[in-house]
């Protein structure tokens, strides 16, 4: 069982942290509760992760093939950087650590995919620059409609509060079936868990983490880079749930933060650069830049220690 803890830590991290994405801009803007946004995310998160979850799982495994001692410094290396960066009230990218962490142990252990980590990294670049076209154009598509019947303030209000509880139960499921991966990947293969079980374990523990720590993050996400509006907020969730989803069809792990972030960002576009807060921006981009790093180095280290020899 102390195997798995590491993986169930980073689990417990990622929904911590990346759950925040698919409710913080609706609880933020006071059109959801807290309290039912992060109920409705441990559901949806355990079911994208019992669903979908299987092909996430096997493009991480291409990276590096684990040992279950591996695995457990790859995880525990991966779950401790995310942990300090949550701490922080940073959202940052699980992907990124995990990958950050399987690429250090890969490297000294010789076994590191690159070809694998050449479509990953590609899709991380995606993922933001996914998450801000899909709003820019979910944003002016809605605006079409909405001047079209010109709906009264009672009668818009009780539709965005609908559609920012569905689209966020959307990316909350999309979270689950592309995120899973990074907290149970290191887990499946011989003598380890099979697939199923796997996504299972680590939607679960992803769950409890949204359920028991992610306040913090999800008023990042939600008031700090710029002030949202319902309306906002709906298109932010929706663009950020279809990224994520597209990329787990695909079967690449990728950060729910950054989708939120790009998406966050196509709305300062549209209103304008002034309304975006630069000081949390810059400090969410050095989290990003500095996460695989620290994750990697975290894990040469840990390497190190877990294979250091007594000589007498």
């Amino acid at each position: 069982m102390f195997t798995y803890l590491g993986g169930l830590l980073l689990g417990w991290s990622i929904g911590a942290n990346s759950s925040a994405n698919a409710f913080g801009t609706a609880v933020s803007s006071k059109m959801v509760k807290f309290r039912l946004a992060v109920i409705l995310i441990a559901v949806f998160v355990i079911i994208g992760a019992w669903l979908q979850g299987a092909e996430g799982i096997e493009t991480l495994q291409k990276l590096s093939d684990q040992t279950p001692k591996s695995a457990a410094v790859a995880a525990l290396a991966a779950a401790l950087t995310v942990a300090v960066m949550t701490g922080l009230k940073i959202p940052v990218s699980t992907s990124q650590a995990v990958v950050g962490a399987i690429i250090g142990l890969g490297l000294m252990r010789h076994q590191t995919n690159m070809g694998g980590l050449v479509k990953i990294v590609i899709c991380w670049i995606g993922t933001p620059i996914g998450g801000m076209l899909f709003c820019i154009i979910f944003y002016k598509s809605f605006r079409i409609l909405i001047n079209k019947f010109q709906p009264s303030l009672f009668q818009l209000d009780p539709i965005i509060r609908i559609g920012l509880i569905v689209c966020g139960c959307y990316g909350a499921y999309a979270l689950g079936a592309n995120n899973v991966a990074n907290a149970a990947a290191v887990f499946v293969g011989k003598d380890m868990l099979t697939l199923q079980s796997g996504a299972l374990l680590g939607g679960v523990a992803i769950a409890f983490g949204a359920v028991t720590y992610s306040r913090n993050v999800m008023m990042t996400v939600g008031k700090s880079i710029v002030k949202l509006d319902s309306y906002s907020a709906f298109i932010c969730v929706l663009a950020h749930a279809v990224t994520v989803h597209i990329f787990a069809i695909v079967g690449v792990p990728v950060s729910s933060s950054q989708a939120i972030v790009g998406a966050v960002m196509g709305v300062s576009f549209i209103k304008g650069l002034h309304v975006v807060n630069v000081k949390v921006l810059i400090n969410i981009f050095v989290g990003w830049m500095a996460t695989p790093v620290i994750a990697a180095l975290v894990a040469i280290l840990m390497y190190f220690i877990t294979n250091l020899k007594y000589v007498p």
